[in-house]
C-alpha cells in the first residue's frame, strides 16, 4: 500500500499566455517550447585522440505557436499590424502551466517576442467547427523560471 501523496503529471490543458504581467487570452493550443544548441566540432593539431571535440555553440529557440477561437477582441491582430506597418513592437511574456486548482506550477519566460505570423480562420459552410485564429511569436530567448 502506498504511504505518500500521489504525484500525477500536470495536464496540458491548463495554461495561459501573459504579455508583461497581463494574461492575454485563453488559448486552445500552445506549441513551440523547443530549444536546441548546435554542436561545434573542434580539434587542435596536437590532440592525441584522433577525433573532434564537441563544444556547445549557438542556442536556438523555436517560435511559439498559439491557437484560439476568434472573438471580437482584436488585440493580437493589432500587435501583428505593428509588424505590417514597419514598427515592430517587441514584448516580453510567459507561457504559464497550471495545476488542476489553477495554481501556477511552471513558467517559461520569453524575451523580445513579436508576432511573425497571423493566420485567420478556415471557413467551411459544411462544418460546425469553431473559427480559430493562430499566431506565431518569434522569440529571442526562453527561460524556465524556477
Amino acid at each position: 500500500m502506498a504511504t505518500g501523496d500521489r504525484k500525477d503529471p500536470y495536464r496540458g490543458y491548463n495554461f495561459r499566455l501573459e504579455l508583461g504581467t497581463t494574461a492575454v487570452a485563453g488559448f486552445r493550443e500552445c506549441s513551440g517550447l523547443s530549444f536546441t544548441t548546435d554542436p561545434v566540432e573542434y580539434r587542435e593539431g596536437t590532440d592525441v585522440p584522433v577525433h573532434v571535440r564537441k563544444l556547445p555553440g549557438i542556442h536556438k529557440f523555436a517560435n511559439l505557436t498559439l491557437k484560439r477561437g476568434m472573438t471580437q477582441n482584436p488585440d493580437l491582430f493589432k500587435w501583428y499590424k505593428t509588424v505590417l506597418d514597419g514598427a515592430t513592437e517587441r514584448r516580453d511574456g510567459s507561457v504559464v502551466l497550471q495545476d488542476e486548482q489553477h495554481n501556477d506550477v511552471m513558467r517559461w519566460n520569453f524575451e523580445n517576442g513579436w508576432i511573425c505570423k497571423w493566420e485567420g480562420p478556415m471557413m467551411n459552410a459544411t462544418s460546425n467547427d469553431v473559427a480559430l485564429e493562430s499566431i506565431e511569436i518569434c522569440v529571442e530567448q526562453v527561460l524556465l523560471a524556477t
